[in-house]
């Protein structure tokens, strides 16, 4: 089948292009963000190979329609920028990876952990340049302490499961428990993760019940001087809420992987451009803040799968045989 692909880098470009030998799709590399100005380059494609970024609302997918797509390939577990009822009613199927490899995400939560406590990312900088002072970067046990995880899914349970085998009580609040997990979790109501836990670290999608679910209010529940994680989705997180918990000192750490406005962002290098986002660049401004730019997922294990999936997806709608990993607005209701 003929792919367009959008948002590439030289990595998808490598994992796609292996994961395609023995198949043999024509595939066509876009480096721009899919959206209403870049969808014409889609013309005549019968499958579009679309990233976390791309926008695929109702005006793209209708004229992606117009130009022939019959398949969106998502390169990613998370559906939310897709409008998945507009997709249906237009007849145009959407599949995605649903897992890849959880522990990469998991593990990427533990090191932003590890990374504010210690302070690490500071530490490297001062003694590069011949400071050898110890002041400024006191750190705590993590053994002991309590780490509050909010959705025990695949990842969630991986994380949840790491932070046990470090010494730590594990509180967790997840709709559907997993089973699995008792005897290491402790599940509770979701106000008492937020006043009994010292680390907090989410895992749950993004829904419209929970977007914004850390908000003002959420946060006053919050023990002062409470970390707080995100390696999810951004729009979890009121991130004006979030500021105005820095600058009072209910939060005393914070680290995200994620950020509600990361579109224009993340996965692109901006370091000769002005960022105009005021809100992303005020966090920048405390000390107390480690940011990584959507880079949880980014192991070779991850790419390997997640280009090995979406390919297979591919073939699969072609051929009508093997497992396409197909997302609806009903199945996602």
């Amino acid at each position: 089948m003929k792919v367009a692909v959008f948002s590439t880098k030289a990595y998808d470009r490598k994992f796609l292009d292996k994961a395609n030998e023995t198949v043999g799709h024509e595939l066509t590399y876009f480096e721009p963000h899919l959206n209403e100005h870049t969808a014409t380059l889609a013309n005549g494609f019968e499958v579009v190979c679309a990233f976390v970024n791309d926008q695929l609302g109702s005006q793209v997918l209708e004229i992606l329609k117009a130009q022939g797509t019959e398949l969106i390939a998502l390169r990613s577990a998370g559906f939310n920028h897709v409008d998945l009822r507009r997709a249906g009613e237009l007849g145009i199927t959407v599949a995605r990876v649903p897992a890849y490899s959880p522990h990469a995400v998991a593990e990427h939560a533990l090191a932003l952990i590890l990374g504010l406590n210690r302070k690490t990312h500071r530490a490297y900088n001062r003694v590069r340049e011949g400071n050898f002072s110890l002041e400024g970067l006191l750190g705590f046990d993590l053994y002991g302490k309590t780490v509050g995880v909010i959705g025990t899914g695949k990842i969630g349970s991986i994380f949840a499961r790491i932070m046990f085998a470090l010494g730590c009580r594990v509180v967790a609040y997840d709709p559907f428990p997993d089973k699995s997990l008792l005897g290491t979790v402790e599940y509770v109501a979701l106000d008492e993760v937020y006043q009994v836990a010292d680390i907090i670290s989410l895992h749950c999608p993004l829904l419209p019940e929970t977007e914004h679910m850390i908000d003002a209010a959420a946060l006053e529940k919050m023990k002062p001087g409470v970390m707080l994680i995100n390696t999810s989705r951004g729009r979890l997180v009121d991130t004006r809420a979030v500021i105005n918990s820095l600058k009072s000192c209910r939060i005393a750490y914070l680290g995200l992987d994620v950020y509600e406005e990361e579109g224009e962002l993340f996965f692109d290098d901006l370091s000769q451009e002005i960022i105009k986002d005021d809100i992303f660049m005020r966090l920048l401004t405390f000390p107390n803040v480690l940011i990584t730019s959507h880079q949880g997922f980014f192991t070779e294990e991850a790419l390997h799968a997640i280009a090995d999936t979406t390919i297979a997806n591919i073939s699969a709608f072609a051929t009508g045989q093997g497992t396409l990993h197909r997302v609806s607005a009903q199945k996602s209701a």
